[in-house]
């Protein structure tokens, strides 16, 4: 990939503008997918490997990202999971090899 900074804090992919001075100081912002250890990411970031995170790691699931939150009926819940749909499966050959995974 070339890259050409064109003007201040923007840069230019030959057809696509994809980095970009984000909006807090000190950051980029990249519009596409990002790969580490991976030329062909399938999702907005890849990491095929190990990572080492020195901070937190928020997710919406997070409970402190809740409100409201209040116990449920065990037997109504457990009564829902026995209408889900249970499956098993094996990666495809070409996906697992491009991703690393070798139990399929």
């Amino acid at each position: 990939i070339s890259l050409q900074a064109s003007n201040p804090g923007q840069f230019e992919h030959d057809s696509d503008v994809l980095w970009q001075r984000g909006a807090a100081p000190e950051t980029i912002a990249y519009h596409g997918r990002v790969g580490i250890n991976t030329d062909a990411p399938d999702e907005v970031l890849v990491v095929c490997g190990n990572a080492k995170v020195m901070g937190r790691v928020m997710h919406p699931s997070d409970s402190r990202a809740k409100q409201n939150i209040r116990e449920v009926d065990t037997n109504e819940q457990l009564r829902r999971i026995t209408q889900m749909r249970l499956v098993e499966y094996d990666y495809k050959p070409e996906f697992a090899s491009v991703m690393g995974i070798k139990d399929t």
